[in-house]
């Protein structure tokens, strides 16, 4: 099939294909991505539409939606697709109450565990997404399909094997997150509707099981990540969880795109959660924050630094270097709160930390957008001490807050925190602290380092301002998309 360049100058259509999205449903940074990322590409001509599973929290927040077509039998039930809006978010819907009508986390059941037929679900989502790239939806005939994470990587594989004959539209898959593949045993080849060839080396099969994510990095025209340094730290062994070989075969097609945050929802001066919003000018506000946090987490006033932790409580998070570490970290004179939810072991050390110095740490478990801005707005600082990190969001929440943030030299992590060495401060660029050294003691030490750099009361301030300062919006990042995408051929119409 032959296709064209599209001419700058004209619009493009993508549809988004993802399988949460802010504020409907969201489990983690990748719903924040899905949801501003239309609303920034939109000035730049590009028209996008996100494909979304039907889940109850997303029907929640929809006030009206229109039918345009139906699957009587789509992977075990019938199915419709829906157009809806939800504010300036243009939305397709997948209604398939057998696959998508549980209350919950989208991913795990009530016990913690994986829903058993995941497999099978976000095929459903995959191949919906390919039919609409066919045009078969006329409400909506997209130029390109972007695909997000494990849940959406199928797409592609759809519209190779499936398409013959048909419009093949341009697709982009990025990588939220590479320890999440979506890998499942090969006995559920038989429910995905794809042809016997496509189980091969060469397809989808991945050490003799299926796997999701394999396939979409073979088969996408371009793979992002969402930071420069994860991009070239996937194509490593040490931090590719085994697909670095493809991804090096890949690797013309892989860049790196660092994550924006929504400076309107993030925005200290506007801020609703916050007990008294700030600005640049006057930062000595943010001490009405702290004394907000201290109250609501039972911790006396103090002058002493407070940190604060809003992470997933994983290992992958570096958790356990902060539950080993708490003792010397309270003894190096900062103070700790931590919200979250994870591992019920971790969870079990952070409450025994706070155990042991109740007026020096504290932990809330659980997860609370609200408090999680007012942390933001009242803390001197956010640990973020991850073993490694795609892009992170909690950091440029930090700087666009000015809770500065300490940060393991990892992925986007490494990209948008200038570490405070001597020449950065002295040249009033700083905006952090970064450690190499990923262990309880590496983390110490960058804590040792926050706290001298605190009881320096201009230095600090200067670390401040210089990061919320900082550009951490999307127009930049938005830019680079836009550009990407209309690098890519776009097709012509199947004869």
């Amino acid at each position: 099939m032959t296709t064209r360049a599209q001419p700058a100058c004209a619009a493009l259509k993508v549809l988004a294909v993802a399988s949460e999205m802010f504020p409907l449903l969201k489990t983690g940074g990748l719903a924040d991505v899905v949801g501003v990322l239309p609303a920034a590409l939109a000035p730049l001509n590009i028209d996008v539409r996100t494909l979304l599973p039907g889940h109850p929290a997303v029907f929640g927040a929809l006030a009206e939606v229109r039918e345009l077509c139906q699957w009587p039998a789509w992977f075990g039930g019938p199915a419709h697709l829906l157009a809806a809006r939800h504010g300036t978010l243009e939305l397709l819907v997948l209604d398939a109450p057998h696959l998508y009508a549980r209350h919950g986390n989208p991913y795990l059941d009530s016990t913690g565990r994986d829903w058993p037929d995941n497999h099978v679900r976000y095929a459903a989502l995959a191949h919906a997404a390919a039919r609409i790239g066919w045009g078969e939806v006329p409400a909506f005939v997209p130029d390109l399909l972007h695909a997000h994470d494990w849940q959406a990587a199928l797409v592609p594989a759809y519209l190779h094997y499936l398409g013959e004959g048909r419009r093949r539209p341009a697709t982009v898959l990025t990588l939220h997150n590479l320890a999440f593949q979506g890998q499942f045993k090969a006995d559920v080849w038989h429910l995905l509707g794809l042809p016997a060839e496509a189980f091969a080396m060469q397809g989808l099969e991945y050490h003799g099981d299926v796997g999701y994510l394999k396939a979409g990095i073979h088969f996408a025209d371009a793979i992002t990540t969402v930071s420069p340094t994860y991009a070239r730290e996937i194509r490593t062994l040490a931090g590719g969880m085994g697909l670095d070989a493809m991804l090096r075969w890949r690797e013309a097609a892989v860049s790196g795109i660092v994550n924006g945050i929504d400076t309107e929802v993030w925005n200290p001066a506007t801020d609703t959660h916050l007990a008294r919003t700030y600005g640049v000018d006057d930062l000595a506000a943010r001490l009405v924050n702290k004394r907000a946090v201290e109250s609501g987490f039972d911790l006396p006033a103090d002058p002493s630094p407070l940190l604060c932790m809003v992470s997933r409580l994983t290992a992958q998070k570096g958790i356990d270097l902060v539950a080993a570490g708490l003792d010397a970290i309270v003894a190096s004179g900062a103070r700790v709160v931590v919200l979250g939810t994870g591992d019920a072991a971790l969870e079990d050390a952070l409450r025994a930390g706070a155990q042991r110095h109740p007026e020096r740490v504290a932990v809330r478990i659980g997860y609370d957008e609200g408090l999680s801005h007012l942390l933001q707005g009242g803390c001197d600082a956010i640990l973020v001490p991850s073993r490694f990190e795609p892009c992170g969001l909690t950091q440029l929440y930090g700087l666009r807050y000015g809770c500065v943030p300490v940060v393991a030299r990892v992925g986007g992590l490494a990209d948008t925190v200038i570490d405070a060495n001597d020449v950065a401060v002295k040249a009033g660029a700083a905006t952090g602290v970064q450690f190499s050294d990923i262990s309880a003691e590496g983390l110490l030490e960058a804590v040792r380092k926050t706290v001298q750099l605190y009881r320096q009361p201009e230095v600090w301030r200067r670390m401040q301002l210089a990061g919320m300062r900082a550009d951490v919006g999307w127009q930049s990042s938005a830019a680079e998309y836009a550009a990407l995408y209309r690098r890519l051929p776009l097709p012509k119409e199947a004869p």
